[in-house]
C-alpha cells in the first residue's frame, strides 16, 4: 500500500536474521514492522499513524522493545555484511574515518578555539 512496505522477500530476511517466532497475534509483526518504516520515512507523530496500521501504542511498544534489544542494530549489522560480501569485500570495515569537527571528544568544552571560517580566536561558552 505504501512505497515503505515490506515485500515479502525482505520480510524472510528480517525475519531469520531476528529470529521471530510464527505464532497467531491479532496484529502481523510484519504489518508491525512497515507501521515502524512507515513512520521513519515519513516522520509522522505516533498518534497520527494511519488507522489501518496496527494501534499507535502497541506500534510503539513493539519499537521500544526492539530498541532496547538491540535488535535494529543487530538486523543493520547483519545487512551490512551481506552487502559488502555480495560486493567482494571483507564483512568488516578495515578502515573507519571519523571528522573531528563533528565527533565531540573529552573535555573539550574548556579549550580554546579558532573558528575556521571567522579566522579569529574565541572562547566557548562556559568561559564567556
Amino acid at each position: 500500500m505504501y512505497p515503505t512496505d515490506l515485500e515479502e522477500t525482505q520480510w524472510q530476511v528480517i525475519k531469520k536474521i531476528l529470529n521471530l517466532q510464527a505464532r497467531k497475534r491479532k496484529y502481523d509483526l510484519r504489518e508491525i514492522w512497515n507501521a515502524i518504516f512507515y513512520l521513519v520515512k515519513t516522520g509522522c507523530q505516533w498518534r497520527m499513524l494511519p488507522s489501518h496500521f496496527a494501534p499507535w501504542e502497541l506500534v510503539y511498544y513493539y519499537y521500544r522493545k526492539w530498541s532496547s534489544l538491540g535488535e535494529f542494530d543487530l538486523l543493520l549489522n547483519n545487512l551490512r555484511e551481506k552487502v559488502r560480501v555480495k560486493n567482494g569485500q571483507n564483512p568488516e570495515a578495515s578502515v573507519g574515518i571519523m571528522d573531528s569537527q563533528s565527533v565531540r571528544w573529552g573535555d573539550n568544552r574548556s579549550l580554546n578555539g579558532i573558528d575556521g571560517n571567522k579566522k579569529e580566536r574565541h572562547q566557548t561558552a562556559c568561559h564567556r
